[in-house]
């Protein structure tokens, strides 16, 4: 009964997973992307945070403009710096469609990613990054919204890292999810796709 139920189990989730990529595939190079789907309203969603200046930031400040969402913190080695210069290589590379496009940073580790620490991190990058913070509770309500996994792995000596997914979120001006990229998509790859959905 047991291994009938695993069974069943695996190959439910085989069947998901196939559907998904085929999904993906199917929407990778449409105009719209997955707006207008059922993928657009599973990803995304209401939020409270705090920007690197201070200011009171919620998934409404978004709209109106295409949005790049990517949630790492200040002290990842190298996913996130990675991620974040993807995106400024790739926005370098829209020209005057570069306005049309806000990149977002949304920290998993709010417990040292104060405002200030997260000001003086995006300023490394070429782009306006809007570099947002919180309580615990609040990132954690962020992060379900956008299906992002990530937990607190202990260092030798006390220290600590962050485990957590490496995805970048295409919302559009309307909040809704559009597309995403991993860390296999290459800057030119972005802008390629950018352009498209601007168009």
């Amino acid at each position: 009964m047991r291994r009938s139920l695993l069974a069943i189990v695996f190959l439910g989730g085989l069947i998901i997973l196939v559907a998904g990529v085929f999904f993906g595939l199917s929407h990778r190079d449409t105009p719209r992307g997955a707006a207008g789907t059922l993928l657009a309203s599973a990803i995304g969603g209401p939020f409270r945070l705090v920007d690197q200046d201070g200011k009171t930031v919620t998934d409404a400040d978004l709209k109106g403009k295409w949005s790049l969402v990517y949630f790492g913190y200040t002290h990842c080695p190298d996913a996130c710096p990675t991620a974040l210069n993807d995106i400024s290589i790739a926005l370098d590379e829209l020209g005057p469609k570069r306005g049309e496009v806000r990149p977002v940073f949304i920290t998993v580790d709010p417990e040292r990613d104060t405002p200030d620490v997260l000001k003086s991190y995006v300023t490394s990058f070429d782009a306006p990054i809007l570099a947002l913070t919180g309580t615990p509770e609040e990132i954690a309500q962020a992060a379900k919204g956008y299906r992002v996994y990530y937990a607190k792995h202990p260092e030798p000596g006390g220290d600590y890292s962050m485990d957590h997914s490496s995805v970048i979120y295409v919302m559009d001006p309307e909040g809704r999810f559009t597309a995403s990229f991993t860390h296999e998509s290459s800057p030119e790859e972005i802008a390629e796709r950018l352009k498209k959905l601007l168009a």
